[in-house]
């Protein structure tokens, strides 16, 4: 990636104008005008449309101020977008601050980056030290000088990139890359755009796959998929992908592990969609539903996970790791928070909807913990060395 090609500062900062027009601006306007109509309508009936003039007057003061606001948003974010084209300013992707806030904001509204096809859109690669690794034989080689037969697949969650696998690394003394480098693995970070289809993600990890099997530097013989929360589902979703090759990566697919993942949906996602449809009710609370309904198509799929139109896969194991903040996951408070962000059946695979979609997986409950605390947790280091001897 040069220097004038990659997202910059700039780039970020454009989007401010936008989302301030698109969001801020139409929902402050549209409700103002919700109310305004909603209280010139009592006076026109109580004074026999004798407030119609100072309505019109209103209204037309009102779009003017609105539109010159709007219009000075729009220039603002024209202007920044060809000073990020121009390449003023330093790059997202030479500091991790910055790759950070290009992975939240590609959760967040990712799907839109990738159809209007924008220089903050993130592609699905393979990540070492910050930078991406082409998928070509000697690369790979060189990029891996010591891989091994057996290869593990790091999948990070929403709004997340490779980096969050550190995270608490430093308090554990130690990460799962270092662990599964202990057990014989190859690790390897693969970055996402969260803010995707989690189904199209697995056909570009499906397809990444391939690539990875046919170009990695000794012939590989086990392959495992580790996924944090969204990852989990990706990880899922690209096993199920059938890519039509007669020898397919997936036969040598011997563990899924999945960390938190929403299988049957993530509650504060489900909030966030019957929200949305509650404010669209009335006139004056429908602005502030259009803003929830800006959540990427990414964050709508955790609403109810992946059912069982995804298979698994005969030949992996599947290990499913859930936590809660309480001792147990049969507290009140544990049952119905989880780990704040997935309640224990769905990282398990259950709900009430739906039969059990892992009967035979192997499960782990981690005790006292939110959902970034599963990232190097020292319980899931070690179900780790037991499940992937």
């Amino acid at each position: 990636m040069n220097t004038i090609s990659g997202p910059g500062v700039v780039d970020a900062l454009g989007l401010l104008p936008v989302y301030g027009d698109e969001i801020l601006l139409r929902t402050v306007r549209d409700t103002h005008r919700a109310w305004a109509g909603r209280t010139y309508g009592v006076l026109n009936r109580v004074t026999g449309n004798r407030a119609r003039g100072p309505q019109l007057l209103h209204d037309g003061i009102s779009s003017a101020v609105y539109g010159s606001i709007g219009a000075g948003l729009t220039l603002t974010s024209h202007a920044l977008r060809a000073a990020g084209a121009a390449g003023v300013g330093p790059r997202l992707e030479h500091s991790a601050r910055g790759r950070f806030v290009r992975s939240a904001l590609n959760g967040l509204v990712g799907d839109r980056f990738a159809h209007e096809g924008s220089r903050l859109a993130i592609t699905t690669t393979v990540r070492d030290h910050g930078r991406d690794v082409p998928l070509e034989p000697d690369r790979l080689a060189a990029v891996f000088p010591a891989a091994g037969e057996k290869v593990a697949v790091l999948l990070h969650g929403l709004s997340e990139n490779e980096s969050f696998w550190d995270l608490h690394g430093d308090a554990v003394g130690t990460t799962y890359a270092a662990t599964l480098v202990e057990l014989g693995w190859t690790p390897v970070l693969l970055r996402l755009n969260t803010g995707r289809s989690v189904r199209e993600n697995g056909v570009d990890v499906a397809a990444l796959m391939r690539d990875l099997v046919a170009g990695w530097p000794v012939e590989p013989s086990r392959v495992a998929l580790i996924g944090h929360s969204m990852g989990g589902l990706v990880a899922r979703a690209a096993c199920a992908v059938d890519l039509g090759d007669e020898d397919p990566w997936t036969r040598l697919v011997s563990d899924v592990v999945t960390l938190g993942s929403p299988h049957a949906g993530a509650p504060l996602a489900i909030a966030v969609g019957h929200g949305s449809r509650l404010l669209a009710h009335l006139p004056e609370t429908s602005a502030f539903g259009r803003i929830l309904d800006h959540r990427s198509v990414g964050i709508e799929d955790l609403v109810d996970g992946l059912g069982h139109d995804v298979t698994p896969l005969p030949t992996a194991r599947y290990r499913l790791v859930a936590a809660t903040l309480t001792e147990s996951a049969r507290h009140p408070l544990g049952h119905l928070m989880g780990d704040l962000l997935v309640r224990v059946p769905s990282a398990h695979g259950r709900s009430r909807r739906q039969p059990d979609l892992f009967p035979d997986a192997d499960v782990l409950h981690v005790p006292r913990s939110d959902h970034f605390g599963l990232l190097n947790h020292p319980d899931v280091h070690t179900a780790l060395r037991s499940w992937l001897r």
